[in-house]
């Protein structure tokens, strides 16, 4: 089994070589020649929609879409990935963070950033998102990865979100 992940950010000819797997069971190596493949290879490719795949490449995939998770799995996620957060914090930051991504953003945040927040929170020491409005915007660079979606959430829309996610 191979894993590719984001082949959205591989060039097109990462995924002319990739069509050779996926059509032929085979890769040519100029420096190696051409292997062949002694089984069927079963590739898994993951995208997060930065550009659109090809049509020979998308022809050749079965396409499953993953949702973000429900309020109680990510809780459960954040759980596991961070047992230093009270559960208080824990219930707002997954509560923020699915609020969040009900707004206007080019990037929503998905767990990797939930995560990253999580921590970057924890190290500031902050045990409550709606004591220090400051550290709460400071930290968004963590959670909103593009100058755009940082502005799209100033102070005051940051304050809302933090005061509904309890």
């Amino acid at each position: 089994m191979l894993l590719i992940d984001e082949i959205d950010r591989a060039d097109e000819e990462f995924e002319a070589f990739l069509l050779e797997i996926l059509s032929d069971f085979q890769i040519t190596v100029p420096e190696l020649g051409t292997i062949t493949a002694t089984s069927r290879p079963i590739v898994v490719l993951t995208a997060n929609g930065t550009r659109d795949l090809s049509d020979a490449l998308r022809r050749r995939c079965i396409y499953s879409f993953v949702p973000y998770p429900d309020r109680e799995t990510e809780l459960s996620i954040l759980a596991k990935r961070g047992p230093e957060l009270s559960p208080q914090l824990a219930r707002q930051i997954v509560g923020f963070v699915q609020a969040l991504r009900k707004e206007d953003l080019e990037k929503k945040p998905g767990i990797a950033e939930t995560l990253d927040w999580a921590a970057a929170l924890a190290g500031l020491g902050l045990k409550d998102l709606t004591d220090d409005p400051v550290a709460l915007q400071a930290s968004l660079v963590a959670l909103l990865k593009t100058e755009a979606d940082q502005a799209t959430i100033p102070g005051p829309v940051a304050q809302r979100l933090a005061g509904a996610s309890g």
